[in-house]
């Protein structure tokens, strides 16, 4: 009879393309890897893989048997998730952020999951909007909260929120007396978000559609450097406005009003439908209900309200 470790290397190994990814994804060898397979076409008298190819390519008979890997895989884990209480489930969480929840509603995130799964392993992976997306589609990360910059029909997507982005600049440094149009700003640096960046390629779009071409540009991947650049001096640059209003308040950044304004800039929950579980359902409830960009490194559940 075959076993599930045999069915997850099946799986794995299409997923991620090879068997040493497999084996890397599974914590073994790839020696392992190939005596599992061998092991289920041995079971089934038949071959999975195309051993005239040098890629990992199932045969007609292996995808035959994936079909029914995946599903026997998840109606292992649904059984796991349903019969174990919230409390004793033991499992890594690998959440993939980029800059901004993790200046603000990370933490609260972070509580919450650890409130309901005391035995979870949570993993934050901050990074690139960009970079985000290739490791959901590599299973390097079980769900990733990034600008809603894609239109990925390999992802489900569960809206969360908007954020409110503004011109700032160091006072002074622009009349903010009157609104400008936006060809009179792009007169001046503009400190902008790089390719890889889900609100970077956001804005990008935009300026295309209102055909605006900054003489002279600045582009950065980490909204930390542009927030430094900005107060600087060194330009003008799009930023949440929310959470920096404290920036403002004290005097180190104003509001530079132009026309037309900057679009918002919704935020989505990224997951793979097909390993969406009972748990994974759980933390995007969570993540739902504690999403909040108006203030920075909230540490407490009351500090915001909805």
């Amino acid at each position: 009879m075959f076993s599930f470790k045999q069915l997850e290397a099946l799986y794995w190994i299409d997923t991620l393309g090879g068997f040493a990814a497999a084996a890397r994804k599974l914590n073994t060898t790839q020696s392992a890897i190939s005596k599992r397979v061998k092991e289920l076409e041995a079971i089934f008298e038949t071959e999975l893989f195309d051993r005239d190819n040098r890629q990992a390519r199932l045969t007609e008979k292996g995808e035959e048997m994936l079909m029914v890997a995946k599903r026997l895989l998840e109606q292992r884990d649904a059984a796991v998730e349903q019969f174990s209480k919230a409390e004793i489930v033991e499992r890594r969480l690998r959440i993939g952020i980029t800059e901004l929840t993790a200046m603000t509603w990370l933490p609260r995130l972070v509580r919450l999951v650890r409130q309901h799964y005391p035995k979870v392993v949570i993993e934050p992976d901050v990074d690139l909007s960009v970079n985000l997306r290739d490791k959901l589609l590599a299973d390097e990360v079980d769900i990733i909260i990034v600008p809603d910059a894609f239109s990925e029909s390999r992802f489900s997507v569960l809206p969360l929120a908007s954020v409110k982005s503004v011109w700032m600049a160091k006072p002074g440094l622009l009349p903010v007396s009157r609104t400008l149009r936006m060809h009179e700003l792009a007169a001046h640096t503009i400190l902008t978000q790089g390719g890889k960046s889900g609100t970077g390629i956001i804005y990008e779009r935009w300026f295309k559609s209102q055909a605006i071409s900054p003489s002279n540009s600045i582009s950065s991947n980490s909204l930390v450097a542009l927030i430094g650049l900005t107060v600087s001096g060194l330009g003008v640059s799009y930023l949440p406005y929310l959470c920096l209003r404290g920036l403002i308040e004290r005097g180190a950044l104003e509001v530079v009003e132009t026309t037309p304004s900057l679009p918002q800039i919704s935020y989505v929950v990224l997951y793979r439908g097909e390993r969406k579980s009972g748990f994974i359902s759980s933390i995007l409830m969570l993540a739902q209900e504690c999403c909040d960009f108006s203030d920075l490194f909230q540490i407490d559940e009351t500090i915001a309200s909805k």
